[in-house]
C-alpha cells in the first residue's frame, strides 16, 4: 500500500539533513554544555551558534531565546511565570487556543484566582481586535493577552503586529503561540512588539522534544523549572544538544526555502479546495482555511456533509493519514472547542470535520488519492444535509 501523509500540522517528517546533523552531534558533541573542559565547551558553542541563528531569524537578541522541550512547555512557562512572578491578575484569550494554553490559563484561574476574559470568535473563526482593545481599557489590572498567531485546526491568522501594538498601547503583556507559523513565515520581532512567543521544531521538519520560547528581556520573566543556571536560569536542566542541532538545521533549511515551500503548499491547498468542491457534493470548508488570504497555507479544514466518526480510521485503512482535529485532542470523544466555536448545532449533529495539512513534500497525486478515498467512503452515506449552513 502506498501510504500518504496529510497530517503535517500534527508533526512533519525529519529532513535527511536534520538527521545527519543530529547524528554528527551525538557522535562528536556529546559533552555536557555546563562542563568547563573542551568537550563541554564545544557542545556549548554549538548551542550558542543555534541560539544566534534563531535570534537572527526573529531579529532579536540571542539572550531572548530560551530552548525548551516543545511549544507546550514554552507556553506553560510563559503563562504561569507571568502570574507567579510578574504579578499578572487578568488574562485575555480566546476559546480557539491550543489546549496547552487554555489549560494553563484555567490552572492559573483555579490556583491563583486570575480573572479570565475570552474574546469569542465570529462564525469564520476571526478574533475581533477591537474587542481586545475594549477589554484592555475596561480594567487597570495587570493583564496578559494570549492569542495564537495561526489556529492549528482551521488555519486562521490574526494580525500579530496590530494585536501586539494594542497590548503595548494599553500596558498589557502579549504572548502568542506561534507554533504553526514559526519557520513558515517571516517574523520580525524588532518590528512586532510581542513579549513572548513559542516554537516546536517538529512542525518544520525538525526533531520532536525540542523547541524554544522567545522571552523579551524587558519583561523580567523568571523560570518555573529550577535547579541550574542553564538558559539564563529560565529553564534548568542539561540541554538537548542533538535536538538543538536538529532545530538549527531545520530552521536553516526552512528559511532558505521559505518562498518556494510556501508557493508549493499554497498551490496544493488551492488544488485541494477546488478538487474537493468539484468531487464531493455538499462539502464545505471551516474557518478561512480554504482562502488564500488571512489563512495559513499548510492547513485546510473540511466539513463532510454526513456524520461519520470513523472517517479517520477508514482513511487510515486506505493508507491516508489525516486528522479529525488537533493531534492533542484526537482521542477525545467530543468535538474540539475550535469546531464547537465555528460550527452550528446542525453541522455538529450531521456533519464530519476533517483537517488536512500539507508540507513541501505533498503532491497533487496525494490530494487525488484523498478525494478518491472520500468518494468511496461517501457511497455508504445518504447525504441529506447539503443545505446545512455555517452559523
Amino acid at each position: 500500500m502506498n501510504k500518504i501523509y496529510l497530517d503535517n500540522a500534527a508533526t512533519t517528517p525529519l529532513s535527511d539533513e536534520v538527521i545527519d546533523a543530529m547524528i554528527d552531534t551525538m557522535k562528536i558533541n556529546f559533552g555536557n554544555p555546563s562542563s568547563t573542559h573542551s568537550f563541554g565547551q564545544e557542545a556549548k558553542i554549538l548551542i550558542e551558534n543555534v541560539r544566534r541563528q534563531v535570534a537572527d531569524y526573529l531579529h532579536v537578541s540571542p539572550a531572548e531565546i530560551i530552548f525548551t522541550s516543545c511549544g507546550t512547555e514554552s507556553n506553560n512557562m510563559i503563562i504561569k511565570s507571568c502570574v507567579e512572578h510578574l504579578g499578572v491578575e487578568r488574562i485575555i484569550s480566546s476559546p480557539l487556543e491550543h489546549k496547552c494554553v487554555s489549560e494553563s490559563i484555567l490552572d492559573m484561574k483555579s490556583r491563583k484566582g486570575v480573572e479570565v476574559n475570552y474574546i469569542r470568535p465570529n462564525e469564520k473563526g476571526d478574533i475581533d481586535l477591537a474587542k481586545l482593545e475594549e477589554l484592555l481599557k475596561s480594567s487597570d489590572k495587570k493583564t496578559l493577552v494570549s492569542l495564537m498567531h495561526a489556529n492549528n485546526e482551521i488555519g486562521n491568522l490574526i494580525d500579530l503586529k496590530k494585536a501586539a501594538q494594542i497590548c503595548k498601547e494599553n500596558n498589557a503583556l502579549f504572548h502568542s503561540d506561534t507554533v504553526q507559523t514559526m519557520a513558515h513565515m517571516h517574523l520580525d520581532f524588532s518590528d512586532i512588539p510581542v513579549d513572548f512567543a513559542s516554537c516546536s521544531a517538529h512542525k518544520f521538519h525538525g526533531p520532536k522534544g525540542i523547541g524554544f520560547a522567545f522571552v523579551r528581556k524587558a519583561t523580567g520573566l523568571k523560570g518555573i523549572i529550577t535547579g541550574g543556571p542553564q538558559e539564563r536560569s529560565l529553564r534548568a536542566g542539561t540541554e538537548n544538544v542533538a535536538g538543538i542541532a536538529g532545530l538549527g538545521k531545520a530552521l536553516e533549511l526552512s528559511i532558505k526555502n521559505m518562498e518556494d515551500y510556501a508557493a508549493h503548499m499554497q498551490s496544493i491547498k488551492q488544488y485541494a479546495a477546488e478538487k474537493l468542491s468539484d468531487e464531493i457534493p455538499g462539502i464545505k470548508f471551516n474557518g478561512r482555511s480554504a482562502e488564500a488570504e488571512n489563512s495559513l497555507y499548510t492547513v485546510i479544514s473540511i466539513l463532510l456533509p454526513y456524520k461519520n466518526p470513523l472517517i479517520g480510521l477508514q482513511l487510515d485503512m486506505k493508507g491516508i493519514a489525516v486528522s479529525q482535529g488537533s493531534a492533542c485532542s484526537s482521542g477525545a470523544s467530543k468535538p474540539s472547542m475550535v469546531m464547537m466555536m465555528v460550527l452550528s448545532e446542525d453541522e455538529m449533529d450531521h456533519c464530519t470535520p476533517l483537517r488536512v495539512s500539507f508540507s513541501h513534500l505533498t503532491t497533487k497525486s496525494d490530494i487525488d488519492a484523498l478525494v478518491q478515498a472520500l468518494k468511496e467512503i461517501s457511497k455508504d452515506f445518504v447525504i441529506e444535509n447539503t443545505n446545512v449552513e455555517h452559523r
